[in-house]
């Protein structure tokens, strides 16, 4: 053991200075003052490259696409990407199916989110009359008039003036005139159980979202940003896709941030969003953690940078 080579310690590359520690807030400190708090080390520096990837890209003007699965709306997260869309922070919104159902029963009553293993037992899940009926009209009717499914449903929620229509995302990007698309994967969704499901004009209106899909993702490149939160499969299937249509016709989608927020660490959106889409050139950031905690920071974050 003598004859090991040592070095002095002070030589040493380190990965952790005092400098990025965490500083004390008082007692009543405003969120901005806590926000600059944070330790520059691991999620808190990766959650700052976000925060800043979305001011940069809404300040030039470049498209920040929102990728969500419906467990972030049924959170009760849907005023605070509403206020990012409302600001025009957010320029594009993608949804999976179980997203509209969340969102349409949000707008209809207040209330979403049955109690799936108490109705299995009596096959109860998923019989909620008004949500498949007037969410299967709607989408029939956006097949007529060759709308995607995301406009379909934001303008019935809107042309019914639905009691609580302030809390709808879809709602909101129809008023707005954003592009909110739906990416659905038949037979997986509560209103697909009814005989008012069409599959025709389902997948009529998810087609057409999903070459709405193509365009947002074709201006991605030099800046713009795209982040999906949690959507373990659909989503991130989609967005693929989307990037290889987008290249393929000549656009040079590279050069962006892409972003993951989730409970735990999936397959595809590691790879699919994070890693095969910025090969040529882009940053991706994964951060872990709870939807209902680090979304509400995230936005805060994003406000207070602008």
């Amino acid at each position: 053991m003598t004859r090991l080579k040592t070095y002095p310690l002070a030589s040493r590359r380190s990965k952790v200075n005092q400098a990025a520690f965490a500083q004390v807030c008082r007692k009543g400190s405003s969120f901005r003052e806590f926000y600059a708090s944070l330790p520059e080390i691991l999620a808190a520096k990766s959650l700052r490259t976000v925060v800043q990837a979305i001011v940069q890209a809404h300040r030039r003007h470049k498209p920040v696409l929102w990728m969500l699965g419906a467990h972030v709306i049924k959170v009760g997260l849907s005023p605070l990407l509403i206020q990012l869309l409302r600001r025009k922070i957010v320029t594009a919104l993608a949804l999976n199916g179980a997203g509209v159902i969340h969102d349409f029963e949000l707008a209809y009553m207040g209330q979403t989110s049955e109690d799936v293993a108490e109705a299995l037992a009596d096959g109860s899940f998923g019989m909620a009359e008004e949500t498949h009926r007037t969410i299967n009209e709607a989408v029939r009717e956006g097949a007529k008039r060759e709308w995607g499914l995301g406009l379909a449903v934001g303008t019935m929620i809107n042309k019914k003036r639905l009691p609580f229509r302030r809390l709808s995302l879809l709602a909101t990007c129809q008023e707005l005139g954003i592009p909110a698309t739906v990416h659905v994967a038949i037979g997986t969704d509560i209103i697909h159980q009814q005989s008012t499901a069409d599959g025709a004009a389902i997948g009529q209106t998810s087609l057409a979202d999903f070459r709405k899909l193509v365009g947002v993702v074709a201006k991605l490149g030099g800046g713009g940003v795209a982040g999906n939160v949690g959507s373990a499969v659909i989503l991130p299937e989609a967005f693929l896709k989307a990037i290889s249509i987008a290249r393929n016709l000549g656009h040079k989608v590279k050069d962006f941030t892409a972003f993951d927020f989730d409970m735990i660490r999936h397959y595809r959106p590691t790879e699919n969003v994070l890693k095969r889409p910025t090969l040529l050139g882009g940053t991706a950031v994964a951060i872990t953690g709870h939807h209902e905690l680090m979304i509400p920071l995230l936005v805060r974050a994003i406000i207070e940078e602008l």
